[in-house]
């Protein structure tokens, strides 16, 4: 008998698996892809809100407030990039001045450092701007993170404290117990006390297994983005327009590798899986950047993509216990800024859990990791040594990102190692680069054949099914 079974590996779930972990329970992670951070925690603006944007009286408010200040110490305790480098709201024009009144209300009110800036002050520091941001908002303490680098760590944590992980285990039924919850899946049943429903886009669907009204719906709403080169240095803080009641806004936003991301739109789509960049939605990128910024390298765009984000009929996070179903824990609607939600959401979960659960603390449990080896950011005297001790990190895999075969053989191993072509891209970035795999992706497939002892024609893309290979031809 499970304590607890979290359904979902994204920021959400991981995360919760991460602090769960701290106690004498007995926990399964079950999520229905190839590996951790599939979903929306794959592919966003991938930016720790400080708190200022969320309406008064909400759990949005609330934890984004309470989690963007948990997230820089976290990241020093699971060895994952954390940078401070400011946000912007640029305003143009009177109307959309007087919106930032409300913004920096809020930010006063909940603690939130702010700064006033002239479109001229701006400029000075951020050439790029638009000549008609008139103010803008600044809060310097938002940061960036790699989404699914914490993510990733946070499963690491908690499978190393003896968390079960369980991919491609897609649940398929929740049937009620006396003792609490059997969950379904192709492979394996679970008899648990309780269920954590951290699905994402899914959320509605493992609700109804339960619930014969849940209460809300999910609709996914796509955002899709351009991706710059690492030498376009366009900005220097992320520039947000004046948020309006589609979202945020088309964003111009730094990465902690130095790549630049804009975008993003937000259009409602049907179904869960469609992922696919589109023409007209990078085309509304392309128009709505230029109300903020000017001279925009778009010729220097290496990749475009999408992601799904978890929207739903409610406008805020739904973090409750099923009403007359106990233990079964209502984990959906986490939006943005659930990302930035996500250490608050978390501990926000355990205390609904400990209506049903039993906390004790793990004397064993280790709530911190080592940050695995990344070469280039080594000094010329340690790179040295690594390699006099082991030559593989003498081979560079990807000439783009500066990944030696070392570090790949790295990603492969542990609790929660990769097991395809993306998975190792997610992990040490050979594929992020400029020719986005064209030189390395081979070399990625060889290595993961050789250490994995598989035939080079079941190694995959990302999925089960998304074989590389077909059929030796020669």
């Amino acid at each position: 008998m499970y304590d607890a079974v979290i359904i979902g590996a994204g920021i959400t779930g991981t995360m919760l698996a991460k602090d769960l972990s701290r106690y004498q329970l007995k926990v399964a992670l079950l999520d229905k892809e190839n590996d951790i951070a599939n979903g929306a925690t794959m592919a966003n603006s991938a930016i720790v809100h400080t708190g200022y944007d969320p309406e008064d009286g909400t759990l949005k408010a609330k934890l984004n407030v309470a989690g963007c200040r948990l997230y820089e110490q976290l990241c020093k305790d699971l060895g994952c990039m954390y940078q401070t480098v400011g946000a912007w709201i640029a305003a143009v024009g009177d109307e959309e001045e007087a919106k930032l009144d409300i913004l920096a209300d809020r930010a006063e009110r909940r603690g939130i450092p702010y700064e006033w800036l002239s479109g001229e002050e701006a400029r000075q520091q951020e050439p790029n701007l638009n000549e008609q941001v008139s103010k803008v908002l600044s809060f310097p303490t938002t940061a960036i993170i790699y989404p699914w680098e914490v993510a990733i760590a946070c499963a690491e944590t908690a499978v190393k404290n003896g968390v079960e992980l369980y991919l491609n285990s897609e649940v398929t039924k929740i049937d009620e117990t006396e003792t609490g919850y059997t969950v379904h899946t192709p492979d394996r049943e679970f008899e648990t006390k309780t269920v954590i429903d951290a699905a994402g886009i899914g959320a509605d669907q493992i609700a109804h297994m339960v619930m014969k009204d849940p209460g809300f719906e999910i609709k996914p709403r796509k955002g899709e983005y351009y991706v710059l080169d690492h030498d376009a240095k366009f900005v220097n803080h992320i520039i947000f327009p004046v948020p309006s009641d589609k979202g945020k806004g088309v964003l111009a936003v730094p990465t902690v590798h130095g790549n630049t991301l804009l975008g993003p739109n937000s259009d409602y789509v049907q179904g869960t899986v469609d992922t696919g960049s589109t023409v007209q939605g990078l085309d509304y990128v392309r128009a709505n950047i230029t109300k903020t910024m000017k001279n925009v390298p778009f010729y220097r765009t290496i990749r475009t993509f999408a992601g799904l984000r978890p929207s739903s009929s409610s406008s805020d996070f739904i973090i409750e216990e099923a009403l007359g179903h106990p233990g079964f824990i209502l984990a959906a609607s986490i939006e943005s800024p659930g990302l930035a939600s996500a250490p608050a959401v978390s501990l926000y979960i355990i205390d609904l859990l400990k209506k049903t659960l039993t906390f004790t603390e793990d004397p064993d449990a280790v709530m911190t990791r080592k940050a695995p080896v990344v070469l280039k950011e080594l000094s010329a005297e340690k790179r040295n040594e690594l390699i006099r001790q082991n030559p593989k990190y003498g081979r560079i895999v990807c000439r783009c990102e500066q990944v030696s075969e070392g570090e790949i053989i790295d990603c492969l191993q542990g609790p929660c190692g990769a097991r395809s072509i993306k998975g190792v891209k997610k992990r040490v970035r050979p594929g992020m680069g400029r020719c986005q795999g064209g030189f390395c992706e081979p070399l990625v497939l060889e290595i993961l054949a050789r250490e994995l002892h598989k035939d080079p024609q079941e190694i995959v893309l990302d999925g089960l099914r998304s074989n590389i290979l077909e059929e030796e031809n020669r």
